[in-house]
């Protein structure tokens, strides 16, 4: 099994792998091309999100800047919208749906590091090179979700559908349909209803 294999996986691998370090350095290459683009160059950003992304459906928006560890392993549905500096840490899967919006400063963390120092510590290893060691948990965002400013998803969460998450909050366990959490750790406020419901210009 490569160390890709055990990356997607859940298991702990070792991040100096020669293709994972080749992965790596490609996406942060397409990601600084990303960033150093203006607003009036929507067509090169399409062509750059689309290679940047392992999916993603139709009308995108990302502000820049934007960052990944992999990009491959990220899928984004349609009507997607995201403000300054998303990171998407996606050594594990993080699939986000459609209509979904992402506020500022917003991380979406798979990675996990062991809580031992022993097992968490850096080693060298016979030819030199530095590595060490981790392991990835997925995330799952659904359809309708909105993360506010300064949000923090960790490796393992699901937040169900029309949700949305308030601003700062650190998300650690999963969040259901429906509902407006927030807080650290994230927790339930309360569900949305009717009573949230705005008179739209369209209306």
């Amino acid at each position: 099994m490569s160390e890709y294999e055990k990356m997607i996986s859940g298991m702990v691998y070792d991040i100096s792998d020669r293709e994972l370090v080749s992965m790596r350095t490609r996406i942060r290459k397409l990601a600084n091309e990303y960033n150093r683009t203006d607003e009036d160059e929507q067509e090169k950003r399409q062509k750059l999100l689309h290679e940047m992304f392992g999916k993603c459906g139709k009308n995108i928006y990302c502000e820049t800047p934007i960052r990944f560890d992999y990009g491959v392993n990220t899928s984004v549905g349609e009507y997607f919208y995201s403000n300054f500096n998303l990171v998407i840490l996606d050594c594990g899967k993080v699939t986000i749906g459609k209509q979904c919006f992402i506020g500022p400063n917003v991380t979406l963390a798979t990675p996990v590091h062991p809580f031992l120092a022993c097992d968490r510590n850096m080693r060298e290893g016979a030819d030199g090179t530095v590595r060490d060691f981790e392991y990835a948990k997925p995330i799952t965002i659904e359809d309708n979700v909105w993360l506010a400013s300064n949000v923090v998803v960790c490796g393992g969460v699901t937040i169900g559908h029309d949700t949305v998450i308030g601003a700062g909050s650190v998300v650690t366990r999963d969040i259901p349909s429906g509902v407006l959490a927030a807080g650290n750790p994230c927790r339930v406020i309360r569900p949305l209803t009717e009573q949230d419901k705005l008179k739209m210009p369209d209306e």
